[in-house]
């Protein structure tokens, strides 16, 4: 597997951004820009010239850095075609199943609707890695704002289906302990839930991040990709009914969640 260095920088309270650093070509990528200065101090801080800007959708906390990180650098803007009229300075638009190289970096979009309409994921096979901005996150989704419920449902299958059981996940936010809280409250009796709420308490307690995640991980212990389980299903009181009907109703229980 080629070499690979990555640096994740949270932002805004509970965002993240993420460099990609591929040594051998020295193309850099940021997956999404919440914050210009973040970015901006972490390629001052490793000595990375920045070469492409990725954007997974619209929303401001993920593109109000794009500008002043462009014009700073002159990085190429790439994101989904379907919002590119909402995504400042795109150079490159993507779609589903589109498949391209950076400078030796290759790359697979992945369309995962339903947080927005268009928002797309990215997945970079030979560092194992995919970034999933608000789509999935570790132990939960995001929330369905422009999509619908049954969208995300798909979309969260999609990346169940595509990305191998190794693959480590990069998520938009710090959303981990929250969601472990919920995820608890649905699926009490899961062994590997218990497990790693535990250990997001305790990383969490001492100032480190959740993340990444891994999508062997996810698939164990994130109800949001369990709901064709039949286990969990009946756990909601939805035995026997379809994956999309218990998705929506742990949507919906986890919008009202306190």
């Amino acid at each position: 597997m080629t070499a690979f260095e990555i640096r994740q920088v949270p932002c805004l309270g509970d965002n993240y951004l993420v460099l990609v650093h591929h040594p051998e070509s020295t193309t850099t990528l940021v997956v999404d820009v919440p914050d210009a200065d973040a970015a901006l101090s972490a390629l001052n801080e490793t000595g990375w010239t920045l070469t492409h800007i990725l954007i997974t959708h619209h929303h401001a906390d993920h593109i109000q850095g794009v500008p002043a990180v462009k014009a700073a650098t002159g990085a190429t803007v790439i994101g989904p075609a379907a919002e590119a009229a909402r995504i400042p300075g795109l150079e490159r638009e993507v779609a589903d199943g589109e498949k391209f190289e950076l400078g030796g970096i290759r790359i697979e979009a992945i369309s995962t609707p339903g947080h927005t309409l268009g928002q797309v994921s990215y997945y970079l096979p030979d560092a194992g890695i995919a970034f999933t901005g608000d789509t999935l996150f570790s132990l939960g989704c995001g929330r369905v704002i422009e999509g619908r419920l049954d969208q995300m449902w798909a979309s969260l299958l999609k990346l169940r289906q595509r990305l191998p059981a190794a693959t480590t996940v990069y998520c938009g936010h710090e959303y981990t302990q929250a969601n472990a809280r919920f995820a608890l409250s649905v699926d009490p009796r899961n062994a590997a839930l218990k497990a790693r709420a535990a250990a997001v308490d305790a990383a969490r307690a001492e100032g480190r991040p959740t993340l990444p995640t891994d999508m062997a991980s996810e698939c164990a212990a994130n109800p949001f990709l369990r709901a064709d389980d039949p286990a969990l299903a009946a756990a909601v009181g939805l035995g026997g009914a379809e994956p999309a009907r218990v998705f929506a109703e742990l949507r919906t229980r986890k919008d009202h969640f306190r």
